[in-house]
């Protein structure tokens, strides 16, 4: 077993409402989907209750948000790729708008850490901000757990450094 997992976050904007017409479609997919990724080998963990402050998500009330954790790359590149996910990904222009932006990150986190939703904007925004690198990167941009933990160590130094100089 690794010392480290995968987290990924990625959000989408709804072309309607959840309760309208035609989003029943995407609705009839969700549970059996979530249910098929807890069953996926490499699958870790989700949140599945309401997630505290995703009502305050900076992107808006029109955006539906998905987080997880995974054993490794390869385990959530089959689920999200190779499984029954991979049809309804097809559909998707269905029910959410083209993203202008980037919309999806993946990190590294020690195994057994659940990130939350600050650290999820937290990744995503850095991957907008410095482009993929080994804290915040995407599937055509890997990086691996030892690189992320070089680069996390190399960061809270400087961030030490930088409190220091300020203090």
């Amino acid at each position: 077993m690794s010392d480290f997992h995968l987290a990924q976050f990625n959000f989408a904007r709804l072309r309607a409402p959840l309760d309208a017409p035609e989003m029943a479609g995407f609705l009839a997919l969700r549970d059996p989907l979530n249910a098929l990724a807890e069953g996926t080998p490499g699958y870790v963990w989700r949140p599945v209750s309401p997630v505290e402050g995703a009502d305050e998500w900076p992107y808006g009330p029109d955006v539906l948000i998905n987080y997880s954790v995974w054993e490794s790359r390869e385990t959530l590149w089959e689920y999200a790729y190779r499984s029954g996910h991979l049809e309804a990904m097809r559909r998707r222009r269905e029910w959410f708008e083209r993203a202008a932006e980037v919309y999806q990150v993946l990190w590294w986190i020690p195994a057994g850490h659940r990130p939350g939703p600050d650290e999820c904007v937290e990744r995503l925004e850095l991957l907008r901000r410095e482009g993929p690198g080994p804290r915040a990167f995407t599937f055509r941009t890997p990086y691996t757990a030892a690189e992320a933990a070089r680069a996390e160590a190399e960061h809270a130094t400087i961030t030490q450094l930088d409190a220091a100089r300020a203090g």
